[in-house]
């Protein structure tokens, strides 16, 4: 026996004699090919089944933790890998933040361990934390903050205040400890997405749609677009942000994919459309049907119309001048149908101004463009007169104030500038049948505003899209106000709302009891 094996072997003897007992070994993972199934793929969830199921002991002492960067960690953009851009298996490393995918021998999370010298990686899906190359789990309770943003869960106790004056007075703080107030944060302007941040913004406000988000838990084969409208719901709303901004990049990719390209980051487009599409596409992925009610879209917005129509017929006694009027001893064909929000027709401005009156901007009050749905005013149109009265109105209401219309040259704008009061819209003399104990009463809620250069031709090059949201419920004389653009987040002045040139509106119904 060599002199080093016998000096050993005396170590081992006064240990064993002492009491002593040698420090436990931590089970090593076998990374041989033979440990490993066969025909098993880089990046596979069989594979990583197997290192799953191997022997656990989770030790904190000898764990890589301190290596974390938490600044450089963006969970917001679609979760696939950097190398194969697969969407499947994908783990995180929480040292750059780049995605990976798998964690096997022959995998690129496990290439990247060994040449980068990182070593803590998250699997995107489950949340589950392990130390690579060695591959065994991590449960450290350091690392519940990064779970948390990277999937944020709502309990009802936690969403119970979020449309009350007491959120306004409990702000967040991100990792720079900015305040911030969770649901008013910035959205990423990734290029020209603008005009689908203050779509997402509005509709995250709406307390029933933003409750049934905030406490959905899509695990299943719910669509995509659902699952990640959703996410985006609870990262904005998030009181537990690492910054106080959020990108939209994941849910906009999948609209992308959803609207077969109609809805593109890059390109400039109508919220008016974007709207329309992802109500109806909502409804449908929430197993939506014709029928009332049949999901949270219908219950929220869905109203009935009723539209009555008849053929112009002119007489010889009528005047150049004179409008076609409906007659009610003439037929008419009657329609009921459903709306999810109502199209109002701006008056058009005038041709030519004086002098004096150059420098001003037309204006019109609301209830006069309103008027449209009082059933006894007429339209014109293709030889048909119609006139509109609302059957029912649903508990938010949207308008939809028709600005840009289409001639053989140009799209053209129309500048009219609406005056709305922000509280106490009574619509019941656009309703019929309504009961005295049913609340015709309407608060704002959301206000849409669309800014350009001056004139009458639209120009999308140069469109800014604003939404002022109001803040946490309102509070009567002493309610707050935010202004909303892309990354820009501000406290807004009652006076400044009505300025802006009005293009979508969400209104919210008071119970009969205030």
């Amino acid at each position: 026996m060599s002199e080093a094996n016998i000096k050993r072997a005396e170590r081992t003897l006064d240990s064993d004699q002492n009491g002593e007992s040698r420090p436990a070994k931590r089970a090593k993972l076998s990374t041989e090919p033979d440990s490993l199934p066969e025909n098993a793929d880089s990046g596979s969830e069989e594979e990583d089944s197997v290192l799953e199921n191997a022997p656990e002991e989770t030790r904190a002492s000898d764990l890589y933790l301190d290596t974390i960067n938490r600044a450089v960690l963006d969970f917001d953009f679609e979760k696939v890998c950097s190398v194969s851009l697969s969407d499947i298996n994908i783990y995180g490393c929480l040292v750059c933040g780049k995605y990976f995918q798998g964690r096997g021998r022959n995998s690129y999370a496990y290439a990247h361990s060994i040449h980068d010298d990182h070593h803590v990686f998250i699997n995107l899906g489950t949340q589950k934390v392990y130390v690579l190359p060695d591959g065994y789990p991590v449960s450290d309770p350091s690392l519940e903050d990064i779970s948390y943003v990277l999937a944020p869960s709502f309990t009802p106790a936690l969403i119970a205040n979020l449309s009350s004056p007491s959120h306004l007075t409990k702000p967040s703080y991100d990792l720079n400890h900015k305040p911030y107030l969770p649901g008013y944060v910035g959205l990423n302007n990734i290029k020209r997405n603008d005009h689908m941040n203050v779509i997402i913004h509005s509709l995250l406000h709406i307390p029933p749609l933003r409750d049934y988000l905030l406490l959905s838990n899509f695990r299943g084969k719910e669509p995509e677009l659902l699952k990640r409208f959703a996410a985006l719901a609870k990262k904005i709303w998030n009181p537990r942000l690492f910054k106080s901004q959020v990108s939209p990049h994941e849910f906009l990719q999948e609209v992308n994919r959803a609207s077969a390209g109609k809805f593109r980051l890059e390109v400039h487009g109508d919220p008016v459309e974007f709207l329309g599409w992802l109500l109806n596409r909502l409804h449908k992925d929430l197993g939506g049907t014709k029928k009332k009610n049949s999901s949270i879209i219908f219950r929220t917005f869905q109203g009935e119309l009723r539209m009555e129509t008849q053929q112009v017929l002119i007489s010889p006694e009528s005047g150049p001048n004179e409008k076609p009027k409906f007659d009610i001893d003439r037929e008419s064909k009657t329609t009921v149908s459903p709306f999810l929000f109502l199209a109002v027709d701006l008056p058009p401005p005038p041709l030519f101004q004086d002098a004096v009156e150059k420098n001003i901007i037309p204006q019109v009050n609301i209830y006069s463009i309103l008027s449209k749905f009082d059933g006894a005013t007429t339209q014109e149109s293709t030889g048909q007169l119609r006139r509109y009265k609302c059957q029912k109105l649903p508990p938010y209401i949207i308008f939809h104030f028709k600005r840009f219309m289409k001639n053989a040259f140009v799209e053209e704008k129309n500048p009219t500038i609406v005056n709305f009061p922000l509280r106490g819209l009574d619509l019941r003399e656009y309703v019929e049948g309504v009961a005295d104990t049913e609340s015709t009463v309407y608060d704002l809620i959301a206000n849409i505003t669309h800014e350009s250069v001056a004139g009458t031709t639209r120009d999308k090059e140069n469109t800014a899209w604003k939404a002022y949201l109001r803040a946490a419920g309102g509070g009567g004389d002493n309610e707050k106000w935010f202004m909303v653009q892309d990354l820009i987040v501000e406290e807004a002045q009652k006076e400044m709302i009505f300025l802006g040139e009005t293009i979508l509106q969400i209104w919210e119904r008071r119970s009969p009891s205030s």
